[in-house]
């Protein structure tokens, strides 16, 4: 009961749809820095969990101390969200979700496609289910990246992970013609969703920029808590 009062809550059931979560092979948050990106990316990986999947999170900006504190957070803002929880049954579900949460913290010069492949091959060979998500925080869309890419969408083939970007734009750049931040423009082909958060008076906006025909929707959320404004 718990477990699916939370997935209503979830902002990303709000806004992407839980179900559709992983229908493709990539998609991007996007903000200008500090909006919210990463946290919103926790609640799409803490969607899966609740829907008791496993996700792996690959980190090129944060330890793995600060990506453990980051679901923490998320998953506790998300508890407060439906009101009065017992305490202990919030604590259970969390120790059993959290077993399918992997964090991976690289930085720029470690980041390697192949220890990513490396390390899906040992599910495989251990019998233990693949993740059905792949988050990726901080790779840099402003410089070429397209080998990176390529590499990622041959992972996605190969074991079937929809990889979650964060994707940064900047304050002082126009959008492109079609509504894109010029980093989703260069790589719009190769996304299948993508959302952009923006701030607007105290609030986050999340626009939908690629779903299908699902574009141009608009939601609002609370900054601290990433949750939905009913």
């Amino acid at each position: 009961m718990l477990k699916k009062d939370l997935m209503l809550k979830s902002p990303v059931s709000k806004t992407i749809g839980i179900e559709n979560l992983k229908d493709g092979g990539f998609g991007a948050v996007l903000s200008r820095a500090g909006v919210g990106k990463t946290r919103f990316l926790v609640q799409i990986a803490l969607a899966q969990l609740l829907s008791d999947e496993k996700i792996l999170h690959v980190s090129l900006d944060d330890p793995i101390e600060k990506i453990n504190l980051r679901y923490s957070e998320g998953y506790t803002n998300l508890v407060d969200s439906i009101g009065y929880v017992d305490p202990q049954k919030a604590v259970r579900l969390w120790e059993d979700i959290n077993l399918n949460k992997v964090g991976i913290s690289y930085n720029e010069s470690t980041f390697d496609t192949n220890k990513i492949r490396d390390y899906l091959k040992s599910f495989k060979k251990a019998d233990i289910p693949l993740p059905s998500i792949m988050i990726i925080d901080g790779l840099d869309f402003d410089t070429d990246i397209s080998d990176t890419l390529e590499k990622l969408e041959a992972l996605h083939r190969e074991f079937s992970v929809f990889i979650w970007f964060s994707m940064k734009c900047h304050r002082e750049e126009n959008l492109c013609e079609d509504g894109f931040p010029i980093q989703l423009e260069t790589y719009k082909d190769s996304f299948d969703k993508a959302v952009f958060l923006q701030p607007v008076e105290d609030k986050i906006e999340a626009v939908i920029l690629k779903d299908g025909d699902r574009t141009d929707q608009r939601y609002q959320m609370y900054p601290a808590t990433m949750t939905i404004i009913e």
